[in-house]
């Protein structure tokens, strides 16, 4: 592989998963913190977005980080919704 591909693949992977450890402390909590659903909601567009340039481009790099990443966000909110009612206590 090309350095510029170890690059990407770094930063990919760094990227796509940025938001496990807040998934995973929701998850373990059962709590909801207070979080922007605009904002997630936003960046999620934004993903799928690069879900279909990776397509487009036929770049396996772009297409796998940012599904991973869109899914990881995507339970975030899930379980935002499903611990909405334990967010105080």
């Amino acid at each position: 592989m090309q350095t510029e591909t170890w690059i990407g693949l770094g930063a990919s992977i760094c990227t796509g998963i940025s938001m496990l450890p807040q998934l995973i402390k929701t998850y373990k909590e059962k709590k909801a913190g207070d979080i922007s659903y605009a904002m997630l909601a936003i960046l999620m567009v934004g993903l799928g977005l690069w879900v279909w340039y990776g397509i487009v481009k036929n770049d396996w790099i772009i297409i796998v980080s940012n599904a991973i990443s869109l899914l990881i966000n995507g339970n975030i909110v899930l379980l935002n919704l499903l611990y909405k009612d334990s967010r105080r206590s």
